[in-house]
C-alpha cells in the first residue's frame, strides 16, 4: 500500500514539473534521490545512508535557480501528498547529511524565492 502511495506521488510530481520547460531537474529525479528517505520522514530514528547520498546527490543536481525552485516544489509537492511526513525532520535532513541547501524545506517556504 505504501509503495502504491509512493508512486502516486511520484506521477503527481512528474505531471507538476512537466510545464517547467526551463529545467533541466524533474520530479522524477528529486523523489528517486528522496525515495529512501520516506519511511525516515515518518517514523524519525537515524537517517539512512542511501537517503543521504539521495539528499547529496540532489544538491549537486540543483545548481541553477530554475532547479533549485522546481526540486522547491517536487519536494513541497510529494511533502503534501505522503501521508504523515514530519516537517521537523524535514527541515533538518540536509543537516543531518551535511548538506547546505539555500532555503529551508517546508510546505510554507517560497520555491518563487529560492536563488
Amino acid at each position: 500500500m505504501a509503495g502504491l502511495k509512493l508512486v502516486c506521488a511520484l506521477l503527481l510530481c512528474v505531471l507538476v514539473a512537466s510545464p517547467i520547460a526551463t529545467t533541466a531537474l524533474t520530479c522524477g529525479d528529486v523523489s528517486t534521490k528522496m525515495a529512501a528517505c520516506v519511511r525516515y520522514l515518518q517514523n524519525g530514528g537515524a537517517v539512512p545512508v542511501p537517503c543521504c547520498n539521495g539528499v547529496r546527490g540532489l544538491n549537486g543536481m540543483a545548481r541553477t535557480t530554475p532547479d533549485r525552485q522546481a526540486a522547491c516544489r517536487c519536494l513541497q509537492n510529494a511533502a503534501r501528498s505522503i501521508p504523515n511526513i514530519k516537517p521537523p525532520l524535514a527541515e533538518s535532513l540536509p543537516g543531518k547529511c551535511g548538506v547546505s541547501i539555500p532555503y529551508k524545506i517546508s510546505t510554507s517556504t517560497n520555491c518563487n524565492s529560492v536563488k
